[in-house]
C-alpha cells in the first residue's frame, strides 16, 4: 500500500463548507505515481504507456478544509493487461471516501492494449491486497 498527504486548499471547499466532490479524484491520481513510475520511472510523456479505463468514486463521510487528508492506494486486481487499484481518503481517523481505478497498459501507436511486464507485474504484487471494510 502507498499512501500520499493531501493538505487541501481554500479552493478545495464548496459552498456547503466541504471539499468539494470533484477534487477526490484529482487526488487519488496525485496519489497514483508510485505506480506510474513502475511502468514510466521518468513519468516521459512521449513514452507514456497507461490508459484510463474507470475510475468510481463513492462518498462515505464529510471532509473539510482545517485537516490533512490521507489517501491510501492499493492493487486490488491484477489482469493481463490492465490492474484495478483501490484507493481510501482519511481524515481525522475517518474513512471519508472510496474509489477504484482500472487502469490498462497500453501501446498508443499500436492503439491497442499489451500486456503487463513480468517485472511490473511482480512490483505491482507487492502491493496486492483485499479491499478492507472499515467500520
Amino acid at each position: 500500500m502507498f499512501t500520499t498527504a493531501v493538505t487541501p486548499r481554500f479552493g478545495d471547499v464548496d459552498g456547503l463548507q466541504h471539499i468539494n466532490n470533484t477534487k477526490l479524484p484529482e487526488w487519488f491520481e496525485q496519489a497514483r505515481g508510485p505506480i506510474f513510475r513502475m511502468f514510466n520511472p521518468s513519468l516521459d510523456l512521449d513514452n507514456w504507456n497507461l490508459i484510463m479505463a474507470r475510475i468510481t468514486v463513492d462518498f462515505l463521510d464529510q471532509m473539510f478544509l482545517s485537516y490533512d487528508v490521507e489517501i491510501r492506494t492499493h492493487v486490488v486486481k491484477i489482469g493481463n493487461s490492465s490492474f484495478v487499484l483501490g484507493h481510501e481518503a482519511w481524515q481525522q481517523g475517518r474513512l471519508c471516501v472510496t474509489g477504484e481505478a482500472v487502469i490498462v497498459h497500453y501501446d498508443f501507436e499500436r492503439r491497442q492494449s499489451v500486456r503487463i511486464p513480468d517485472p511490473v507485474r511482480a512490483a505491482l504484487t507487492e502491493h496486492l491486497a483485499q479491499q478492507e471494510t472499515v467500520t
